[in-house]
């Protein structure tokens, strides 16, 4: 028996939920002005150095860092380091 099968029912559903999972390059505000400018051979150029850790998201937060590594005529990313969420504190109120 795995450790999977071990888990409650609902923990197990839970785990097949699937999310999109995203790798961030590098991102940038620009007007809409300057996006409605952009056309085919256009360049953006963003802040980041090519040598700076890729981001790795789970709908929308982030979860780990790597780099881009190629796999066959494919691209990939070797995680490097796993990001942990910040803590978050509720105010508990009494009656």
């Amino acid at each position: 028996m795995s450790d999977f099968d071990k888990l409650p029912k609902y923990t197990r559903s839970l785990l097949r939920v699937e999310v999109p999972v995203s790798v961030i390059l590098a991102s940038k505000k620009q007007t809409v002005d300057e996006i409605l400018r952009l056309g085919n051979g256009s360049i953006i150029q963003f802040d980041k150095s090519c040598d700076e850790m890729l981001q790795l998201e789970a709908g929308d937060q982030p979860i780990a860092e790597g780099e881009a590594v190629k796999i066959g005529d494919k691209f990939g990313l070797r995680i490097t380091s796993i990001v942990l969420p910040d803590e978050r504190f509720e105010v508990v109120r009494g009656k």
